[in-house]
């Protein structure tokens, strides 16, 4: 996949599954602009993209606000003349259940993810419509398709970013952006927090080895490398095509997302009393009810 001559912004870059988008952008061509509030990681980026022999350029601050959209998007002209591609990647956790989660943990994860991919794609798409083009890649998580125990604030936000997803494809198709939501699942330092998973992401870290089979099949979990190949592609030309869709990738797993939609119907004429359908719900739409949350890992016995 060869993307010479395109220019990408990465946000939270300086590690993690940002850092392998990033890398996996700049070895397929495209100058990067590399964003991370932690300064050394975000050096650390760009010194292993420009050590490469690739083109980068950091710029250091929270997402979130308007004004550090702004300089991402400037900072990619100025540097390199133009902007094709925006990666909105940038997250923070503050896990508590309901009733124990905070006004300042909700409203700090919400601005970093939800309002930050607000602000980055916002600016991104001016500059794009004015330039013929682009596109925008907004990562999501399997906890905003379908929920997760504790994550109130994350869950909300990654499914706010998939609905965006599918409201910019519409909004942005006639200026040629496509724009979708990728879900990744890899291991990185949210997932080593997962008990089922700990041992064997740190035995595969320890030892340099691979992880076990049944994580990169069953679970669709590998490396943050193996989620780089879908921004690459999404970011080239061959994906055209390819608009308002929510895609998972992770280990040897790639699928399509599906979108919400109505599972079952029933009419009533003239309406539905409480009652009309307490009678109706459990043999009819009720009788196969959707599931939620993540799924429990399915560890295959010794």
């Amino acid at each position: 996949m060869d993307l010479s001559g395109k220019v990408a912004v990465v946000t939270g870059s300086g590690r993690g599954l940002g850092r392998a988008y990033a890398e996996a952008l700049a070895a397929a061509g495209a100058a990067v602009v590399v964003n991370d509030v932690d300064a050394d990681a975000a050096a650390s980026t760009v010194e292993a993209i420009t050590g490469g022999g690739g083109k980068a350029a950091g710029v250091v601050g929270a997402v979130g606000g308007s004004e550090l959209a702004d300089r991402l998007v400037a900072t990619a002209v100025q540097e390199f003349g133009r902007l094709d591609v925006m990666v909105t990647n940038a997250g923070i956790l503050r896990d508590r259940v309901l009733w124990k989660m905070t006004d300042e943990d909700f409203d700090a994860v919400v601005e970093v993810h939800l309002r930050g991919t607000f602000t980055c794609a916002r600016a991104a798409a001016v500059h794009m419509r004015g330039q013929g083009g682009g596109r925008l890649i907004l990562i999501g998580s399997p906890a905003g398709q379908r929920g997760n125990f504790g994550q109130t604030n994350y869950a909300a936000a990654k499914a706010g970013i998939a609905a965006m997803a599918r409201t910019w494809a519409m909004e942005l198709a006639r200026a040629d952006i496509t724009v979708n939501a990728v879900v990744p699942v890899a291991a990185t330092e949210m997932t080593k927090s997962i008990p089922a998973f700990a041992p064997f992401i740190t035995e595969a870290e320890e030892t340099g080895g691979p992880l076990p089979e049944w994580m990169r099949k069953d679970e669709g979990l590998g490396t943050v490398q193996d989620a780089a190949g879908l921004v690459v592609y999404l970011a080239s030309d061959a994906s055209a095509g390819v608009t308002g869709q929510a895609i998972g990738i992770g280990g040897d797993r790639l699928a399509l997302w599906s979108h919400p939609q109505e599972k079952a119907v029933v009419f009533a004429e003239g309406g539905w009393s409480a009652d009309a359908i307490a009678e109706q719900w459990h043999a009819v739409v009720g009788a196969e009810p959707e599931t939620y949350g993540i799924p429990a890992p399915k560890i295959p016995e010794a």
